[in-house]
């Protein structure tokens, strides 16, 4: 079981919104979001509703000024959706694929990979399909997690229980 703490200003002040499960979109509870506290569990936290835009892993402790963590590489306004990390029990497994929609050269992983490209030699890594770990599924594009002009260069397991 998770338990995240969102604050509408920095150093957790302003209102909050305590959330113990995924949520879709912040807006109703807070009209922004720039600090916040993991107490328990492992989150996903994302710019934009609905899970997408830029993405943060965070794990338990104290976040006290999001956008400033956040604008080192990308720039976040704010934070405004949220997906619990669930603990995952087995093996891992994950096919990646040079282009979009599966096609290219695919390869599998099973371990954290620190460079797609010494490992395996490809240049670009565009789709993937998780097979065994957090969220199964396909991912047909970048697009899909609501990213674009990036590539994957590295992959790494979320393995411990956070």
């Amino acid at each position: 079981m998770g338990k995240i703490i969102f604050y509408e200003d920095r150093n957790f002040q302003g209102r909050s919104y305590e959330c113990m499960s995924d949520c879709s979109d912040m807006s109703s509870y807070l009209s922004k979001c720039h600090s916040c506290r993991v107490e328990s569990g492992c989150f996903m936290i994302y710019e934009r509703p609905n899970y997408m835009g830029m993405q943060f892993f965070l794990r338990r402790g104290d976040y006290h000024d999001m956008q400033h963590m956040m604008s080192m590489g990308m720039m976040f306004d704010s934070i405004r959706s949220c997906r619990m990390v669930p603990y995952h029990r087995g093996p891992f497994r994950m096919k990646i694929y040079e282009r979009e929609n599966f096609g290219g050269q695919m390869y599998e992983l099973m371990d954290d990979c620190d460079s797609i490209m010494d490992r395996y030699r490809m240049s670009n890594c565009m789709s993937c399909h998780v097979m065994d770990g957090h969220w199964p599924g396909e991912y047909r594009n970048f697009m899909n997690m609501g990213m674009s002009g990036m590539k994957w260069m590295s992959m790494r397991r979320i393995t411990d229980t956070c």
